[in-house]
């Protein structure tokens, strides 16, 4: 686990932002996180982020409630410039729900917010494959959260037998191997 998992709280201006969100929630509310807000508070990331991307909010029935509060357009996000975005398109692996990392644990009453773990955060970004995508995979590989088995494994098992174009990404995840981690560490693909 990351050290910044353990950190006292999220640091400014996300701590009074996500005060005023936890204020605002009248029960328990868990949000499944990735993007550059994880990669920056959970992995140290040094870019600045102004939403909180999530592809889950648990009670899924509070989704607009909490989206009205904290999302485009409400008033905390206009104060703050800080936003909850619910991503309804993305590609993740599979089994994502069981390595969720717990960010800032006790830190909220009735905020959870549960991070992909850094596999399934890189792989989570395959798809999309841009120029920011690949320096994020390439800072998660650099600063050793990565192992390239890990990385195949949970794409050929978890992630690839959902997408299209699977040639495509078979070929971009071979690509990220070669860039990001030296040959020695590099697994053989298994042959399609």
């Amino acid at each position: 686990m990351p050290e910044s998992a353990v950190s006292p709280g999220p640091p400014a201006p996300w701590k009074d932002f996500l005060r005023e969100v936890d204020k605002r929630l009248s029960g328990l509310v868990e949000l499944h996180c990735l993007g550059g807000f994880v990669l920056t508070c959970l992995y140290g990331l040094p870019r600045p982020t102004g939403d909180i991307d999530c592809i889950s909010i648990i009670p899924a029935s509070v989704s607009a409630t909490l989206l009205e509060v904290a999302g485009r357009g409400s008033k905390l996000a206009a104060r703050y410039k800080l936003r909850i975005d619910y991503v309804t398109v993305a590609d993740y692996p599979e089994g994502y729900e069981q390595r969720l990392v717990e960010m800032f644990p006790q830190h909220f009453s009735n905020l959870r917010l549960s991070a992909l773990e850094a596999h399934d955060l890189a792989l989570a970004k395959l798809t999309r494959n841009s120029p920011i995508d690949r320096g994020d995979v390439e800072f998660l590989a650099k600063a050793g959260y990565l192992d390239p088995n890990v990385l195949m494994e949970r794409y050929g098992n978890e992630l690839r037998p959902y997408l299209t174009s699977e040639e495509r990404h078979d070929l971009t995840l071979k690509l990220w191997l070669e860039a990001y981690f030296p040959k020695q560490q590099r697994p053989v693909p298994p042959h399609r």
